[in-house]
């Protein structure tokens, strides 16, 4: 396969380059970071109202872009870039995502239109607590939180983990099973507006303090009917497929922010002076730069494929057939962005010699980002497991 960005996906790219370079500075990052909200919310409004960013893979008929993965994978390797504190993931890549994959008509008009004149935002919520001490298991084996038919629509009960945004967004999108149920059995998809009486919900400091996830616990949460997504006990092929798109949109953040560390060590060493001359001169960090470098091309690849993949799965004639290839492509993006992100955060850190991890320079933040988002949805190690299990299917 010939990629090559058209003429609209370069211009979507360089213009998200150059106003999230002005806007997201190392000291407005570091401002957002330090509130609960964990982003700005002038700049959010500013990202809805002036680019429209957020309405990038919603369909015109809801007031989006109506376009796709691939553009909004260009815009995700510029936010990565910069790390930017924002509920952009959250919503679009997760909140947006869910709506359009498993809403109904109904939900679709309801929540999207908000979207994307900014005023609403949302993830979504599906890790028991268990989840980061499974092996890594992100999949539906991770849902533990339960739901139960009433006379007037839906109970939930239970506890949610690593749920980015969670503290903050006005709609979670919740995935529960039916107690008793086990695997891929019994899953539905719940749209539950935040100030849901039940819901209680809490901001959980991290180490990515660029990135906030929150506990959110159900307490005999009362449904209407209408709040199901899709049919009742049916959803885990769907919440399987979310997870994959958001594989992908994360993949893109990540090898953007391989690509910035890339470019602060190459500047870092052409200024810093030993021995009469720039370290960037040694060969020995030529080749760290040049191994950097390589990862980065071949995670941009993978990103790109898998974006081109996920554009389909939400394609009015998406089949099983897509929704498996992007499995394995989602998987081969995280996986290997995953490794190369901790592996130019590393060598930025060792680059930049003794000032690499102090405060006052930057390269210690993504490195908490490459660890945080390697742990999120599965390290490498878990996504060539399972596309071990794939190629053995």
């Amino acid at each position: 396969m010939e990629f090559r960005f058209t003429d609209e996906q370069n211009m979507i790219r360089d213009t998200a380059e150059e106003f999230l370079r002005d806007v997201s500075t190392s000291a407005a990052v570091r401002e957002a970071m330090a509130t609960e909200a964990g982003y700005d919310p002038a700049l959010w409004q500013r990202i809805c109202q002036e680019l429209c960013f957020q309405a990038i893979t919603v369909p015109e008929e809801y007031g989006g872009m109506g376009l796709g993965h691939v553009e909004l994978a260009a815009v995700l390797e510029q936010m990565g870039r910069v790390l930017l504190c924002s509920p952009f993931f959250a919503t679009v890549c997760l909140g947006a995502n869910s709506l359009l994959l498993a809403g109904t008509d109904e939900h679709k008009q309801q929540y999207l239109p908000a979207m994307v004149d900014g005023s609403l935002t949302a993830t979504l919520a599906w890790t028991g607590p268990q989840a980061a001490r499974t092996g890594g298991q992100w999949g539906c084996e991770a849902v533990t939180a339960t739901w139960q038919a009433t006379h007037e629509g839906y109970q939930l009960d239970g506890e949610l983990r690593y749920v980015v945004d969670g503290h903050s967004a006005d709609l979670l999108i919740i995935a529960a099973r039916a107690p008793g149920s086990q695997g891929m059995d019994g899953i539905s998809l719940f749209a539950v507006p935040a100030e849901t009486a039940g819901v209680a919900r809490q901001w959980l400091p991290t180490m990515d303090q660029t990135r906030h996830q929150a506990q959110i616990t159900l307490a005999d949460v009362q449904l209407p009917a209408t709040a199901l997504m899709g049919t009742a006990g049916q959803g885990a092929a769907q919440l399987m497929s979310l997870i994959d798109l958001a594989k992908v949109c994360l993949a893109a953040e990540q090898m953007g922010a391989a690509q910035q560390l890339l470019d602060m060590s190459v500047a870092y060493m052409q200024e810093r002076v030993q021995f009469g001359r720039p370290i960037a001169s040694y060969q020995a960090l030529k080749h760290k730069a040049a191994d950097m470098k390589l990862k980065c091309e071949v995670a941009r690849s993978a990103v790109h494929y898998a974006a081109c993949v996920a554009q389909e799965v939400l394609s009015p004639d998406g089949d099983q057939r897509i929704a498996s290839e992007l499995h394995e492509a989602a998987a081969m993006a995280k996986g290997y962005c995953s490794d190369t992100l901790f592996f130019n955060a590393g060598n930025a850190i060792q680059l930049h010699g003794g000032v690499g991890f102090t405060w006052e320079y930057d390269v210690h933040l993504y490195f908490k980002r490459a660890k945080a988002s390697e742990l999120y949805l599965g390290n490498g190690a878990a996504q060539r497991e399972l596309i071990a299990g794939l190629l053995l299917d």
